[in-house]
């Protein structure tokens, strides 16, 4: 009997992209990685609640990486965003050493 549900092989395939996701450099790059391991979290975590078993600590895990998903994205876009207003203030930051 198939579900329709498109299954991931384990749960290291979101563990990857999540990986891959935190080590891009690339900022062009990033928002599409953060984007991949979302889906495949997401995918995941339906798979989770459709199977039987305790699978706490991974569901823990995945909503704990959403959030830091999140947070990374929402990072970088605030980045891209103060980048143009710190260009046209000339990029000076004040002295700190007094």
């Amino acid at each position: 009997m198939s579900t329709g549900i498109c299954r991931s092989p384990d749960s290291r395939y979101w563990r990857e992209l999540y990986k891959a996701a935190l080590s891009e450099i690339g900022k062009s790059k990033l928002l599409e990685r953060i984007a991949e391991a979302e889906k495949a979290v997401v995918l995941r975590a339906r798979e989770l609640f459709q199977a039987a078993g305790d699978n706490g600590e991974e569901t823990e895990a995945l909503e704990d990486v959403m959030y830091a998903l999140h947070a990374l994205g929402s990072n970088c876009q605030g980045a891209a965003r103060a980048a143009p207003e710190s260009q046209a203030r000339g990029a000076t930051r004040p002295s700190t050493l007094s």
